[in-house]
């Protein structure tokens, strides 16, 4: 484990760095993206093995969910980052004239970002996109649940990055992450992870009064009405359901589809995990394992809490769960009071579109809600009357690969948000300033006051 002593000399460093202003200039932001996509070009197998020891993430899916997802967030950044630092210019009223007001986008200093386990490469870099492109310094505390994918992002900016400017800090999280935030004021904390971490996150960043980010989860719904075209919804909810074993924040938690679709969209998926896995998915090289036996426990106890349609196998020295299909489940059964976040996938039924609030409005407001309809007026009736961080209509988790949206939660499932410019604003402090000549000064403003000034005063700001 590391001393305090190194924690404060990483502090420090970083600080003096911070405060000689290197990190300012567009230049300086620009150079530091285009190295960080460059070292994720060098490292790209390494990574992509780290991944596969870790989490047994196959090459094609590590990429297009971990690697090619940063270079996209780069890439993003990387074109729209001047236009982001210039100051936005904005009205000024008329009391306060001759004046003009604009937006300055102030670094916000130095930050720390706390990375989970289950998408342990883009979760810890793709915040730093973002902390990069404000102008900041940033320490970098990877998941210790994946220890090859910690290594190899640790070495990773060993080699590109000075540590007065970008550190990493390994070791377990509960012991390692209290010691930085008990004692050091961090100008930010990016968390991602779980509503009872975040809890303790939040809780610790108070005595600093620190501002935080939290991208924590919940229970998302894949709703299915009865204009839905099945097919396509059955491959897509497979997919984002078993993409990395179901250990995915937005992935869909359960199904509620109209009960006249019910056998059809079920044979539907079954004919999908066929075609992505084979009959046995335990011999597909694309399909992952659960992260660890903590993890494996958890979810193999939900394989009880209903009727298995589909699936259902488990293979504790594997850590192999079968992509599942559970029936016979209720809003108030207790798998539907925690997020599975794993590969088992209840199914329920409804019999009108307005019951479907209630049923969800049964757990907090969720991450993600995906919904899947031909129906104008059914999409607009779902995306008004549900409160949920974000999603998608007749998809699933793609609203996360595009960074001119923002990706993050409300309530329990988190606040703030990130991707693109949504983390250029995270990442900065905006700042506005009032700019007066000196050519001219209204008096009306000074005292004493008189009628004939008041009178002004009302014209001017009524």
């Amino acid at each position: 484990m590391v001393a305090n002593s190194t924690y404060s000399a990483i502090f420090t460093a970083q600080k003096q760095f911070f405060e000689s202003g290197a990190t300012r200039s567009y230049s300086f932001r620009k150079k530091q993206l285009k190295k960080l996509k460059q070292a994720v070009e060098v490292y790209e197998d390494r990574i992509t093995q780290a991944l596969y020891d870790d989490l047994h993430k196959a090459s094609a899916e590590a990429y297009a969910t971990e690697i090619g997802f940063l270079h996209e967030e780069i890439n993003y950044t990387l074109n729209h980052l001047k236009d982001w630092m210039r100051p936005d210019k904005v009205r000024t009223p008329l009391v306060a004239q001759p004046s003009k007001s604009r937006i300055y986008h102030d670094p916000l200093g130095l930050t720390l970002i706390i990375a989970p386990w289950n998408y342990p490469f883009q979760l810890l870099f793709s915040p730093l996109v973002g902390a990069i492109a404000g102008g900041n310094c940033a320490i970098l505390k990877p998941s210790e649940e994946v220890p090859q994918t910690a290594l190899v992002a640790e070495a990773l900016v060993k080699e590109f990055f000075p540590e007065e400017y970008i550190a990493v800090v390994q070791g377990q999280g509960h012991v390692v992450v209290p010691k930085l935030m008990d004692h050091f004021a961090f100008d930010h904390v990016f968390f991602t992870g779980s509503v009872p971490v975040g809890k303790i996150i939040m809780a610790a960043a108070a005595k600093h009064l620190t501002p935080v980010t939290l991208e924590l989860g919940g229970k998302s719904p894949c709703i299915i009405d009865e204009t839905a075209d099945l097919e396509k919804a059955a491959s897509r909810i497979a997919w984002g359901k078993f993409v990395n074993a179901g250990q995915t924040c937005v992935a869909p938690d359960y199904v509620l589809v109209h009960h006249s679709k019910k056998e059809e969209f079920v044979q539907n998926v079954a004919e999908a995990i066929r075609k992505f896995y084979g009959d046995d998915p335990s011999i597909s090289p694309d399909y992952p394992r659960m992260v660890n036996k903590k993890r494996f426990d958890a979810v193999v106890k939900y394989l009880s809490q209903g009727r298995i349609l589909l699936g259902g196998q488990a293979k504790e020295e594997e850590k192999y769960i079968a992509p599942t299909l559970l029936d016979e489940v209720s809003p108030d059964d207790p798998i539907m009071q925690e997020e599975i976040f794993g590969p088992v996938l209840p199914i329920l039924t409804f019999d009108k579109l307005q019951e479907v609030p209630a049923i969800v409005g049964k757990n907090p407001y969720p991450l993600a809600l995906y919904f899947f309809s031909d129906d104008n007026r059914n999409q607009d009736y779902i995306l008004n009357t549900i409160r949920f961080g974000g999603g998608c209509i007749n998809d699933v988790l793609m609203h996360l690969g595009n960074p001119a949206i923002p990706f993050g939660g409300i309530g329990t499932s988190g606040f703030g948000a990130y991707h693109g410019k949504y983390s250029f604003d995270t990442f900065t402090h905006a700042k506005g300033i009032l700019k007066t000549t000196t050519l001219l000064d209204i008096p009306f403003r000074y005292p004493p006051y008189t009628e004939k000034k008041e009178k002004y005063m009302k014209m001017f700001m009524k």
